[in-house]
């Protein structure tokens, strides 16, 4: 059985890809600090696969904990990164915290495979490398263009670490570039959870439709987009996470065309905040309370991928419609409510 280290596993993508793991046959061990999840989601990963993941809790920032584990973890087939800190508004109030957890957490675990010998890598990346791309839909292809964010900074200057750390290092690295994750698991046992005040779009839908918060700010109306809000990808996350699985396999079965690969993580249709709104109306029939408020530092106007070179070289695709991804996460919301 392959063991696999998936940082930041409590986490909302992590969680969801712990269960594609182990329902795939996999090991997982879970390194969070839970600075942004919680320790009970490890029951309710327990609750839907049958298999409770081993888990540390510390912080990969930190070099001498990380080297610790990596004693003690000599035999792991690969890692799957997610630990960082992802919210591109805060990212604009508190850089340098952005820098040091992300390009640290990446290069202390670079630094305990290439002395353990650990060869295989999926890294967490994001669109927001692209910036506001020159063509939509957006290719693996198109050039950084300058980050509109600290946060997307750090995704651009991790997937450079990871470029010129393979070409030293025999380390295989996958780096997937994400739209917009959205939705949760089908039982609504794990999904979505911001500690404090959402800073993604559904979950604070969700949380206005639910009562938890008075209205939604809808940051701008005035971009070039047909509704003069912004657009994005969305794509559902147990979608994400079986791309995950499929990419591990690719890397551990030896099967990359170059190293490190780059996939868009996408449905390849963009919609915009109104187009969101819209769709959780319809499947919730609640009526949301929204204002339109001035536009957030670090936004771009409208991206959505191209999805066909991991359509075809992954041979993986997002299967889930909006509507079901919406609905999924309104389940989530009232579960949660034990509505």
């Amino acid at each position: 059985m392959n063991k696999i280290l998936v940082t930041g596993g409590a986490g909302y993508i992590g969680s969801h890809t712990v269960v594609e793991l182990q329902q795939n046959g996999f090991e997982v061990i879970i390194v969070d600090n839970l600075s942004n999840s919680l320790i009970e989601v490890l029951d309710n990963i327990h609750s839907i696969t049958g298999i409770k993941p081993h888990f540390e809790q510390f912080d990969l920032a930190d070099p001498r904990l990380t080297a610790d584990f990596f004693t003690r973890h000599t035999d792991l087939s690969g890692i799957i990164h997610f630990a960082a800190y992802k919210a591109v508004g805060e990212s604009m109030e508190k850089p340098l915290g952005y820098y040091r957890n992300n390009l640290m957490s990446l290069i202390n675990l670079l630094e305990g495979m290439k002395l353990h010998g650990i060869n295989n890598i999926v890294f967490s990346s994001s669109c927001t490398v692209y910036g506001q791309p020159d063509e939509l839909p957006v290719t693996e292809n198109a050039p950084f263009k300058p980050a509109f964010s600290a946060y997307g900074n750090t995704k651009q200057m991790c997937e450079d670490i990871l470029k010129f750390t393979v070409n030293a290092h025999p380390v295989k690295a996958i780096a997937l570039r994400y739209f917009n994750p959205i939705g949760a698991h089908p039982s609504a046992l794990i999904g979505e959870l911001p500690l404090g005040i959402p800073n993604n779009l559904v979950p604070y839908i969700t949380q206005t439709g639910i009562g938890k918060r008075e209205y939604l700010r809808v940051f701008g109306n005035d971009y070039p987009t047909p509704d003069g809000t912004a657009i994005r990808d969305y794509i559902h996350v147990v979608d994400l996470a079986q791309a995950h699985v499929v990419a591990l396999r690719r890397l551990i079965e030896g099967r990359s065309k170059t190293n490190p690969e780059v996939f868009n993580l996408g449905t390849g249709n963009g919609f915009s905040v109104m187009q969101i709104i819209e769709a959780f109306e319809r499947v919730s029939g609640l009526k949301l309370n929204y204002r339109i408020v001035d536009r957030r530092a670090g936004d771009i106007e409208q991206v959505w991928a191209d999805t066909g070179y991991a359509n075809n070289e992954l041979g993986w695709k997002a299967e889930r419609t909006l509507d079901e991804m919406m609905a999924s996460a309104w389940r989530w919301e009232m579960a949660l409510e034990g509505r």
